[in-house]
């Protein structure tokens, strides 16, 4: 990547705390963009409706639709687990690969040592 923008982060980066918060928003992003898609693709092997996962979950069709179709979302967990178990599935946690390790947890740990 390049450009001004980019070159500022690469500067930035060298600075613990704002390397912290790069790094907790980048995995904070990617990890609802992967749930998002995921319980989409789901819904649609499912053939269900927002409003018929909605009414399954015992939750408004607005909190499934901002969920599902928002280009920001910060989601509960339990809004998360509840749209999850609608479809067959559940939510659980997965160790990160070493790359991302070295990605994300090594500038978030660097800010407490």
């Amino acid at each position: 990547m390049t450009g001004a923008f980019w070159d500022d982060v690469a500067n930035d980066v060298h600075d613990p705390e704002f390397a912290r918060a790069y790094a907790s928003e980048a995995i904070r992003i990617r990890t609802i963009d992967a749930l998002v898609n995921a319980l989409n693709d789901a819904a649609e092997a499912e053939g269900l409706t927002r409003a018929e996962i909605a009414r399954a979950a015992g939750m408004q069709a607005a909190v499934v639709r901002r969920l599902l179709t928002a280009t920001t979302v910060n989601p509960t967990v339990s809004t998360l687990v509840e749209v999850a178990a609608t479809l067959g599935f559940r939510v659980t946690l997965e160790k990160m690969t070493k790359s991302e390790r070295l990605e994300i947890t090594e500038p978030m740990r660097k800010v407490a040592a």
